[in-house]
Formats: structure tokens, C-alpha cells, sequence
């Protein structure tokens, strides 16, 4: 079957996403690429490096992370426009998307390079299909800003949105984030899914002040997936009907 697939294109960016957790959800299309590229720009080569030896892959490395994506994406423009075929990944999930990868995909793009993505394994998606809050309307907010009043002002600006609101936090911040949301957001129902497609995953549902009460109780590790329910009201002209018999 895979003398039938074309091959990789030269002087193309692969965005190749990766697990996050469970090896397993790896995809076929993911290894083909990170067998048949020229090099692999990872955002921590170390843990690229276990992830390609887990499947018995051997490429060269270049490290590529926020503090040298500058840099880093000079010499990835350089190397796709000498034809080379790059496959960018991060730690865990879909380059991107609340890690790096962003700059050098503008940079390629402006070049006049192709760039195509090798989609699989989303976090966001992952907790959003299976939170059981409506999904036709979200909007993803990555994470918040680590000031308070920044964080607070973001939050209230989100209140009006009548969709899914989708967020990360770390495990040392989710007791602060859901003490924010309980005074933005009190009514509202909340979902933490926490450690996606890993042995202890977990998904947590209820108003803020009963998360809050829970993680009091117990200790929450993991890094987490935040949704909160969007703003549901009756249209002025039904108010005054909702609960009656027709």
C-alpha cells in the first residue's frame, strides 16, 4: 500500500502532530512523513528524540522553541527554499496551537513555500467533543494572561460570547482560574478535563463553586482543558412564557 503514496514533497513544512499522551494515537500519515523527511524541528529535541525512538525512527534534529523561534525560522526557510522537507512538531499535539510553530508557518507562508499540515492529536478537540457542552460555536482562547487583572479583564470581555468558551491552565493556576470564573461565570456550567488520552483522564463538570469545593478536597494534576458553557437566554418575547403550557 505504500508504493502507492505519493512521496513528500521537497521544500514543503509539514506540521505534523504528535500524541498527546497516548502513543497509540499516532497516525500512519504522521510516521510516513517523520520517516521520509530530510530533518525534524522540535520544539524539545529530547522529547522528540523518545518519541521517534519509541518507533524506531532515526533524523537529524533542530531544536526550535519561543525563545528562538526567530532565529530558528530563518534557517527553516533557508532549508525548505534549498528543497529540504522539514516536519515541525512540538511536544504533545498539533504544532500551533498554543506552541510554537505560528512563526514559521507566516514566515513560509510570505516565502512562497508550501506548507501542509498533518493533523491528529488535539487537546482542545479532545475535551470539546466529549465535555457534552454544545459545539456548533467555540471559541478558543489558549491561555490566559498570568496577571491577575489581566486575566480577570480578558474573562469579563469573554462574557457576551453565546458559544463554548475553550482555555488551558497549568495544575498550579486551577484553583486561581476557577475562583475567577466563579465571579465572572458562577452560573454557568464548567468542564476540566484533565491528563486527555492518558490512564488517569478525567473529566470534571459542575458550576465553579462546585469544582472549587472539589479541588479543596483533593489534588488535581495534569494539565488541563477549561470549557465553560456559553450564555443561553430566551429571546425578550418568550421571557415571560418559559415554563408555561401551550
Amino acid at each position: 500500500m505504500e508504493k502507492s503514496l505519493p512521496p513528500l514533497a521537497p521544500g514543503t513544512l509539514y506540521l505534523v502532530a504528535t500524541p498527546i499522551g497516548n502513543l497509540e494515537d499516532i497516525t500512519l500519515r504522521a510516521l510516513r512523513t517523520l520517516r521520509e523527511c530530510d530533518v525534524v524541528a522540535a520544539e524539545d529535541t529530547r522529547r522528540t528524540g523518545q518519541l521517534l525512538k519509541h518507533f524506531e525512527i532515526s533524523k537529524p534534529m533542530l531544536s526550535y522553541f519561543q525563545f528562538n523561534e526567530a532565529k530558528r525560522s530563518e534557517q527553516i526557510i533557508e532549508r525548505l527554499k534549498g528543497g529540504e522537507k522539514v516536519a515541525l512538531v512540538t511536544d504533545a499535539g498539533t504544532p500551533g496551537i498554543s506552541d510554537p510553530g505560528e512563526r514559521v508557518v507566516r514566515a513560509a507562508v510570505a516565502a512562497g513555500l508550501r506548507v501542509e499540515s498533518v493533523p491528529g492529536p488535539c487537546a482542545l478537540i479532545a475535551a470539546l467533543t466529549a465535555s457534552g457542552l454544545p459545539t456548533d460555536e467555540f471559541h478558543f482562547i489558549g491561555f490566559l494572561p498570568h496577571k491577575s487583572g489581566q486575566r480577570r479583564n480578558q474573562l469579563v470581555a469573554l462574557k457576551e460570547f453565546a458559544g463554548t468558551l475553550a482555555l488551558y491552565e497549568s495544575p498550579y493556576r486551577i484553583e486561581k482560574l476557577l475562583g475567577e470564573l466563579n465571579e465572572v461565570f458562577p452560573d454557568r456550567t464548567i468542564v476540566l478535563a484533565r491528563e486527555l488520552t492518558k490512564k488517569f483522564e478525567e473529566f470534571l463538570r459542575g458550576k465553579p463553586a462546585e469544582l472549587l469545593a472539589l479541588v479543596a478536597k483533593r489534588s488535581l494534576k495534569g494539565e488541563f482543558v477549561v470549557l465553560v458553557s456559553g450564555e443561553v437566554e430566551l429571546p425578550a418575547e418568550n421571557a415571560d412564557d418559559a415554563g408555561g403550557t401551550h
